[in-house]
């Protein structure tokens, strides 16, 4: 699936931006003049992450501060054990999204005691 977003060359540097499409709520970001897609809801709790925050490349959610890098989705903190989808997007904003990709899971290793 293509979607070709409006506005996206209205989102400045560290903000972000979330968009309806045919597979939900997208969150699209702009770091270091890049943009970026991720799935707009937190892996933990499914709060929307557009309620949070964004630092460097890492959104925030607001619930239970859950920490996602927009770069690939990975989880970077608890409470949140899983990633969360992230998509391709061009400069231009034209969102590509493969069919059923999955969150990213967690990571291999030891359980986390925490």
């Amino acid at each position: 699936m293509e979607a070709a977003l409006d506005g996206t060359d209205d989102i400045g540097e560290g903000e972000m931006r979330a968009y309806e499409v045919a597979i939900g709520s997208v969150l699209v970001c702009r770091v270091a003049g890049e943009l970026f897609a991720v799935e707009n809801a937190c892996s933990h709790a499914d709060t929307p992450l557009s309620d949070g925050t964004l630092e460097g490349y890492l959104v925030t959610c607001p619930l239970h501060f859950a920490q996602f890098d927009v770069r690939d989705g990975l989880h970077q903190c608890a409470p949140a054990f899983t990633g969360i989808r992230s998509f391709a997007i061009s400069q231009s904003g034209v969102l590509s999204v493969a069919e059923n990709v999955p969150r990213p899971g967690p990571p291999e290793g030891p359980p986390l005691t925490r």
